[in-house]
């Protein structure tokens, strides 16, 4: 089980780096700020702040569980979110 300081630091590790590859992608393509790109920016901002709302959640019984399925979101919300990216035009 991942400690609630690794979880964090995962989380803001992932959701970074898509932010970052989104930044990437618009200078690559030598384009301004799309509605697209600004999309998946907030749909990770957002992300990132619901995740760590409920990784500082104290009223969790079973912890282990908890951090495992926050763990398993962030892994399958990190993918829909690269995903967006590689469709960007």
């Amino acid at each position: 089980m991942a400690n609630k300081r690794d979880l964090k630091k995962d989380i803001n590790y992932v959701l970074g780096d898509i932010i970052e590859a989104v930044y990437v992608w618009e200078l690559a393509n030598a384009q301004k700020p799309t509605k697209e790109s600004e999309a998946i920016i907030d749909e990770a901002i957002a992300t990132f702040d619901e995740l760590i709302a409920r990784v500082n959640d104290r009223s969790v019984e079973d912890k282990q569980a908890h951090f495992k399925a926050i763990n398993n979101d962030l892994e399958s919300k990190g993918k829909d979110l690269i995903e967006k990216i590689n469709k960007l035009k």
